[in-house]
């Protein structure tokens, strides 16, 4: 054999035995709700898994759910993937609810730990800047669009049609046991080295996985991923509308802070963001913005705090209507709505009052108090020139009439240094 044929046979045997060696599984994390972060961290960790060639991604779920429409996206990169996906619900406690029970059964290989739980698929919302579904006819639309997009991905992936339809129609539930048994996922493993164990020599697109040895890499957030990942919590929002609010308004109502006016405005370029993620009802919206307009008003009104109680009312409604309570995503708790209420009444009632009412005072300090007081005159005034003694301080005057020494004067305008004045008539009997 000639000497070149052999370095490239012991070329390419290395090279397949540092190929073996070197078999690595990317690993991506997911929790809390399915949005546009989710949807752009899936799609950046899918690519990079297949630029490394890794043996298959492995998404650590676990999630009460999220928005139609970003899971849609993640299902279509799933289907376009170059890597198997191995869609894992752990660790034990964690839930692939609604969007996530989506998520699992379009995955290549759909595994749960021990204690997880998946179902639950019945839609509430429409999906990101919607409001919630509802009348009878869009609930109706929605649950017939989900049943079926669920029955065509469980299908496709081979998995159980009909139980896979009744999480959407009847939002069942299974633990990971029964998932198991009713053919709704592949396997059950306790932890990661163990499914690697039950995903080596699995049959995956045509060609076994081999994972046994294979290095878990994990593809973490990127900092931007994290922080619109943070974006798309309801709590977080409400509390940038306060601030957004009391930001602005105290800003208008105390001019001149600065520092409130630019809070609240990066506050509210944050909720409009946020109002394109989460699903917004617009009635909330209008009942938030009445509760604003009912506030303002009686701080000039004399209604004796009618439609500051009104206002509350308003408000405090307008913050359980702002995102469906019925869907566990989106859900606000009362623990932060009642605070929320009471701090917005306050502050209307107490901190803005007194700001707006401090700007109709009448003027304590500055040159524009001496405008119509009286002065004495410490030389004669004429249209040349004299000089007045007001305000602890002696001042340059002139008057179209002819003033002597120590007569009073009443001042009529000021002009840099110089005040114009004229004779004050002596007081009626």
């Amino acid at each position: 054999m000639r000497p070149w044929m052999v370095m490239l046979l012991a070329g390419l045997a290395c090279g397949s035995l540092l190929d073996l060696q070197g078999a690595t599984v990317g690993r991506a994390r997911i929790q809390g709700a399915i949005g546009p972060a989710t949807v752009s961290y899936l799609g950046r960790a899918l690519e990079v898994a297949a630029a490394r060639k890794d043996r298959c991604l492995i998404i650590e779920l676990d999630t009460p759910g999220g928005s139609l429409d970003s899971t849609k996206e993640i299902v279509q990169k799933f289907y376009a993937a170059k890597v198997p996906t191995v869609v894992y619900v752990a660790p034990d406690g964690a839930w692939a609810g609604s969007a996530g029970c989506f998520i699992t059964l379009a995955a290549d290989v759909a595994a749960m730990a021990p204690g997880t739980s998946i179902g639950a698929a019945h839609p509430v919302s429409i999906g990101p800047g919607g409001e919630a579904a509802t009348s009878d006819v869009m609930k109706q639309k929605l649950e017939n669009f989900a049943s079926s997009y669920i029955a065509a991905i469980a299908e496709k992936r081979g998995r159980n049609v009909e139980w896979a339809m009744a999480s959407v129609v009847r939002s069942e539930s299974l633990t990971a046991s029964k998932a198991l048994e009713l053919k709704v996922i592949d396997l059950i493993a306790a932890d990661l080295p163990e499914l690697l164990r039950q995903l080596d020599e699995r049959e995956v697109r045509g060609r076994a996985l081999a994972t046994a040895d294979a290095v878990v890499t994990d593809i973490p957030m990127t900092l931007r991923e994290r922080i619109l990942q943070g974006l798309s919590h309801p709590e977080l929002m409400m509390i940038l509308m306060l601030v957004a609010i009391y930001g602005i308004i105290g800003e208008l109502s105390n001019p001149g802070a600065i520092l409130p006016g630019v809070a609240g405005a990066i506050a509210l370029l944050l909720v409009l963001y946020m109002a394109t993620v989460l699903p917004v009802n617009v009635a909330g919206l209008a009942l938030i913005g009445l509760a604003m307009l009912l506030f303002g008003v009686d701080i000039f009104a004399p209604t004796h705090g009618v439609l500051t109680l009104g206002g509350t009312i308003a408000f405090f409604l307008g913050a359980l209507m702002l995102f469906d309570r019925s869907d566990p995503v989106y859900r606000v708790s009362l623990a932060y709505i009642i605070p929320a209420t009471l701090l917005t009444a306050a502050f209307f009632t107490f901190v803005v009052g007194a700001g707006l009412r401090a700007q109709s005072l009448p003027l304590r300090v500055g040159r524009e108090i001496m405008l119509g007081k009286t002065a004495a005159a410490l030389a004669p005034i004429s249209a040349a020139g004299g000089r007045v003694f007001v305000e602890g301080e002696t001042w340059n005057a002139v008057s179209d009439s002819a003033i002597a020494a120590g007569e009073p004067v009443e001042i009529v305008s000021i002009n840099g240094l110089t005040l114009t004045v004229k004779p004050k008539p002596p007081p009626s009997i």
